[in-house]
């Protein structure tokens, strides 16, 4: 049988320090943890990762649409009706694009400065992003239908 090299102190105690106190197990694992070479690198990822969706363009038609439903928004804003609203929200973190929501409730406010309306719970919307409105209220308001 072949001597192992090692035999002789293989089955020694390991030697400690007396002036050096051991570090601990967890503090000896930080050491080889992983450590991000290029800090905000994944977060970056994750946002390139996420899809947004274009905001259709309105044609001269549709803008003439929304400029009579405002009055008609205007109008009826006392009565506050129950809305079924699809609008677009630009992206909260300024990427292009965003998303679409659409949404039912009660039509509480309007205002023709701002070109928007709020509705139940301080739901801002802007007049030029709603795409498409539905309502009790409205049936056989115009012959050409809701969507925008």
């Amino acid at each position: 049988m072949k001597e192992r090299k090692y035999d002789d102190i293989i089955d020694l105690p390991c030697p400690t320090s007396e002036r050096h106190p051991r570090m601990a197990r967890g503090d000896r694992a930080a050491q080889f943890a992983p450590f991000a070479a290029l800090s905000g690198y994944e977060d970056a990822i994750s946002e390139a990762e996420r899809l947004t969706l274009r905001d259709r363009e309105l044609g001269e038609d549709t803008i003439e649409r929304l400029d009579r439903w405002q009055k008609v928004l205007s109008a009826i804003v006392d009565v506050q009706p129950r809305l079924r609203l699809s609008y677009f929200v630009p992206d909260e973190k300024k990427k292009r694009g965003g998303s679409y929501v659409t949404l039912e409730a009660r039509l509480c406010g309007f205002s023709a400065a701002e070109r928007c309306i709020t509705l139940e719970g301080g739901v801002k919307v802007k007049i030029e992003n709603i795409k498409s409105i539905e309502s009790e209220l409205f049936s056989g308001l115009f012959d050409e239908g809701f969507d925008f």
